[in-house]
């Protein structure tokens, strides 16, 4: 939709001018810094004349409830924009509270090239409601001495090659690598990488799928590679903060999104200068490993009554230039694989572009959240590493989730 649209529509006249139109706007704390915000505002109003924006920013803590509420309400100070995380949208498509954006995705934001991880979780069967913004996904984060020291002259470029310098580095008093026994996102990526899932839909059904042969291929080796350090097998890559375990010993590698490497350098000001960054080896040469895409998508209600408004901010928001500053600035991934040369000055958001090209996320269903409620994954991990039969508890660990998917999101 061209600004000239835009403003041309719903423009009642006042004194010497059309009558301006507030556009509410929420977004999430952190998502964008004040001086970006700052200057999009700027330029937006400048160029629909008829427009204000009315950014409000919003917690994370609390939010599905709030954005629920939004959805429903017919208030004049309902958000017209709501900024809201990847796998929450189908939560809300559910509802029916979302305006169905498939023809302006199709017409003219170039939705072929957006993120799969991203876009996915916003389409219902063909309807596109949640539009693409930023994402960011796990890498591998490493230190660039202790490769020196052992002789190692380049990143793996498969996974095979990783597990073999993998092995190398643990030695002498070093971790290969620090991975949780219960980072299920990192086995999600394997799982994914060997054409398995966590679940799968058949006419409408949900069953948990981590029995598949695929997916007892990715759990093998996220078995195999966990063995190459001493992560906790029972604990989650929080418990403890993986960034303090890598800032206060001789860790050759993590796998987190880059910006846990600011975390790392705070602790350990003498690793300034010796972390890289290099995407989660694939299967093959020149094709990076799958991973879970985290991020954002923006979403519009069915009840704003500035609809042409709030789809010119989605627009700007997402269009090329705003994503490209975005990213910039905050160091994420723009939205589509085309603009992935936009950051390739900085190596850690690189590293998760390249990887981001094949981001998917979690299995698009509102119950998913169940399953994350008390996830069977994170045990089923658990057992498998403490040498469990893996055929055995992946069955058992899907039987939870299908239970879980059946039930009514909480």
């Amino acid at each position: 939709m061209t600004a000239s649209l835009v403003t041309g529509c719903g423009v009642l006249p006042g004194d010497g001018g059309p009558q301006r139109r507030t556009v509410t706007v929420w977004l999430m704390k952190d998502s964008a810094s004040k001086e970006f915000l700052d200057r999009f505002t700027e330029e937006f109003e400048r160029t629909h004349g008829d427009l204000d924006l009315d950014i409000r920013i919003q917690e994370w803590t609390g939010i599905g409830d709030k954005v629920h509420a939004a959805l429903e309400s017919d208030t004049a100070d309902a958000p017209d924009v709501i900024e809201v995380g990847n796998t929450q949208v189908p939560q809300y498509i559910e509802g029916g509270g979302l305006l169905d954006l498939t023809l302006e995705s199709m017409r003219d934001w170039g939705m072929d090239d957006w993120l799969p991880g991203l876009a996915e979780p916003g389409r219902q069967l063909s309807a596109q409601y949640g539009i693409p913004w930023y994402a960011a996904n796990r890498v591998v984060i490493y230190r660039k001495d202790l490769f020196e020291q052992a002789g190692i002259t380049a990143p793996p470029k498969t996974r095979e090659e990783w597990l073999e310098i993998t092995g190398k580095l643990n030695s002498g008093g070093t971790q290969g690598i620090y991975l949780a026994g219960q980072d299920w996102y990192t086995l999600a990526g394997f799982v994914w990488d060997e054409g398995g899932d966590l679940a799968e839909e058949d006419g409408g059904t949900w069953r948990g799928s981590l029995d598949t042969p695929a997916a007892l291929r990715g759990m093998d080796f996220y078995r195999r590679l966990q063995a190459l350090g001493d992560g906790p097998v029972d604990a989650d890559e929080e418990h403890p903060p993986q960034a303090g375990v890598f800032a206060g010993g001789r860790v050759a590698q993590i796998v987190a999104v880059p910006g846990l490497a600011r975390a790392v350098v705070r602790q350990n000001p003498d690793l300034e200068g010796k972390l890289g960054f290099f995407p989660v080896p694939g299967k093959s040469a020149g094709r990076p490993g799958a991973v879970f895409t985290g991020g954002s998508d923006l979403v519009v209600p069915r009840n704003t009554d500035v609809r042409d408004g709030a789809i010119a901010v989605v627009e700007a928001l997402t269009g090329a230039e705003w994503n490209t500053e975005l990213a910039r600035t905050m160091n994420y991934v723009p939205n589509k694989t085309t603009l992935a040369d936009e950051v390739a000055d900085e190596e850690g958001v690189a590293a998760m572009a390249a990887g981001a090209a094949r981001g998917r996320a979690t299995p698009s269903t509102p119950e998913w959240a169940n399953v994350e409620a008390d996830n069977p994954i994170k045990e089923y991990m658990t057992k498998v590493l403490t040498g469990a039969d893996p055929a055995t508890e992946a069955r058992r660990a899907s039987r939870r989730i299908t239970e879980a998917l059946a039930a009514p999101a909480s």
